[in-house]
Order: C-alpha cells, then structure tokens, then sequence
C-alpha cells in the first residue's frame, strides 16, 4: 500500500518537526515514511486475539508473563528525601540561588 504519503505530508511533517530538508532529501524520507506505515499494515494484520495490552515492555516478567515480578519489574514508588537545594546549587556551574541556569538550545 506504498504512496500514501505524498510530498505534501512529508513536507508539513518537516515542518512541525523544524526539520529543513533538501530536495534530495525528501523522497527518501517520503519512501522511508511509507515503508513504516506499510509494516505498521502489517503488524495491524496479526491476530492478536487473547494477547494482553502492554503499555511498556518493562510490565514483562519472568518468562514474558504480565505482571509477574521478577528482575523486569520496577521497584516499588515510595517517598524519598529529595537532595538539599543549597549545597546542589554550590555545586552547579551556573545559577541564579534557585534555578539552573543553562545555554538555550532551540532557535526559532
């Protein structure tokens, strides 16, 4: 089902992604975009019936069982006293005493 993707789209996609592609650039990633929706057909054909939704692979345990515990799953969530905010901003390089204070790193 190649070509669903057209021109168009890849260039809107760019953008949104403040991507600037050269004309060599964008029918190999309209080709590139096709293929993924092509194996996402795919992967939308396999029967799936009686297999568990997974939000993340780290749910897997032992074996690949949901849930079962083991060396795959994460360690209980519980308070922990957070690092002094004082002797963490002498450290830092630069700071304004409350915040970090770093080099911008997007340009629109």
């Amino acid at each position: 089902m190649s070509g669903r993707v057209g021109v168009g789209e890849v260039t809107r996609v760019a953008e949104l992604a403040n991507l600037e592609l050269t004309a060599e650039e964008t029918p190999r990633m309209q080709r590139d975009l096709n293929a993924i929706l092509d194996y996402v057909d795919q992967l939308n054909e396999l029967d799936t019936t009686g297999v568990e939704p997974l939000a993340q692979v780290s749910e897997l345990g032992p074996g690949g069982t949901i849930g079962a515990g083991g060396p795959n799953t994460l360690r209980a969530d519980e308070p922990r006293p957070s690092l002094d905010r004082a002797v963490v901003m002498q450290q830092a390089p630069e700071t304004n005493g409350e915040f970090f204070k770093v080099p911008k790193v997007i340009e629109r």
